[in-house]
């Protein structure tokens, strides 16, 4: 069974102005502190017989504010699998070669970079520091250090951003042949800079139509290039997937390190202390930096399964008793049939949370638990 290890790092040069993540631009003096917790972390939990890791995801934040020894030094902590998928998180901003070059050395095989945009006016209007030219720069250093699996982050659908705009975006990305994109909509959090702008009238809220019409781009664009989507947000050349993400889709587990970081095992979710201080706390005292847990039981977990899967190019095998839906659903151009599971067709993929409410709703109508079963129609 494979086992992923996430590691936060929550510290950040700036905060974008979408982000409510778990971040702090003024803990520098935190970081070796954090560094030395998060090993000590690694190296108890590791002790109760853990077996090797075979994807480690650091993530955040910005790990690539980090010296690059302080990543090699917690990564080296991590006991893992020979062919173990190992990703870092990078800012264009915060890498030059010799950072990416020590990463290769350690055993970072996967970089994610965070484009998000190649249109200056909307980086800016995200928050962002960068520009197209660091991130041009920032691939041709990890081509240079060996790095083949290289992951673009992109977010459409930012306020100011035109149809023409997004696809000089997808057009740059592409320039640059990466192995994988993501592309998410974006999501405007009330708390944050574009939150507050948004709710006094400053800026205008993403339209859905727009951002609807913008994945549909992104996805042909994709398509013809030859990326393969293996996820709602997520494309890939053939054979070159995120297997950490696919982890989470298929409710593998998972080790939790760091402050906000998030585990699972066994059906028990858990999430630590949200703040670097608490958490080089706990780890100093000795004590559990677990905040919170939670375990799913049977129906919960059955439900959970299905809307993972479903958001994925496998599909998922359909709630036992949603003949109904399978059919209706079908019938309106959003799944399709494929052997036992049932697949989201692209008009699906942008309606995937109304098409999962739909079969749970149906089981519930039902007054039975759920069930996976095979496909009824």
């Amino acid at each position: 069974m494979d086992l992923g290890v996430y590691v936060h790092i929550p510290f950040c040069a700036t905060r974008c102005d979408y982000c409510d993540f778990a971040t702090w631009t003024d803990r520098g003096h935190l970081v070796a502190d954090y560094v030395d917790a998060c090993i000590t972390d690694i190296e108890h939990q590791f002790s109760r017989d853990l077996r090797s890791a075979t994807s480690v995801f650091f993530g955040g934040g910005t790990p690539s504010l980090l010296p690059a020894t302080a990543i090699s030094r917690i990564l080296a902590a991590i006991p893992r699998a020979r062919d173990a998928e190992v990703t870092v998180e990078c800012n264009p901003d915060s890498v030059d070669q010799a950072k990416l070059s020590a990463y290769a050395h350690a055993g970072v095989r996967r970089l994610s970079f965070g484009v998000q945009s190649m249109r200056t006016h909307v980086l800016a209007a995200l928050g962002r520091t960068h520009d197209p030219a660091n991130v041009d720069r920032a691939v041709r250093w990890a081509r240079a250090e060996g790095f083949d699996d290289v992951n673009l982050d992109l977010i459409y659908g930012t306020p100011g951003e035109s149809r023409a705009d997004w696809q000089a975006t997808i057009a740059g990305a592409l320039a640059l042949r990466p192995s994988h994109v993501s592309a998410y909509a974006l999501t405007v959090e009330p708390a944050t800079p574009l939150g507050r702008r948004v709710h006094d009238g400053s800026a205008l809220p993403p339209d859905d139509d727009d951002q609807a019409a913008k994945y549909e781009i992104v996805d042909d664009a994709l398509s013809a290039a030859g990326y393969e989507w293996y996820e709602i947000s997520n494309w890939s050349r053939p054979g070159r997937t995120c297997r950490h993400n696919e982890l989470y889709w298929a409710q593998g587990e998972y080790v939790a390190i760091g402050c906000a970081a998030h585990g699972h095992a066994g059906g028990r979710r858990w999430w630590n202390v949200r703040t670097p201080e608490r958490y080089i706390d706990a780890i100093g005292r000795g004590s559990s930096p677990v905040a919170g847990e939670e375990h799913l039981d049977a129906t919960a977990a059955e439900a959970e399964q299905f809307g993972l899967a479903l958001r994925t190019r496998r599909g998922a095998v359909p709630l036992r008793g949603c003949g109904d839906v399978v059919s209706e659903l079908s019938a309106a151009g959003l799944l399709v049939p494929v052997a036992d599971r049932v697949v989201l067709t692209r008009r699906g993929r942008l309606l995937a949370s109304d098409v999962t409410a739909r079969f749970l709703a149906a089981t519930e109508r039902h007054g039975s638990a759920l069930a996976l079963g095979r496909l009824e129609c």
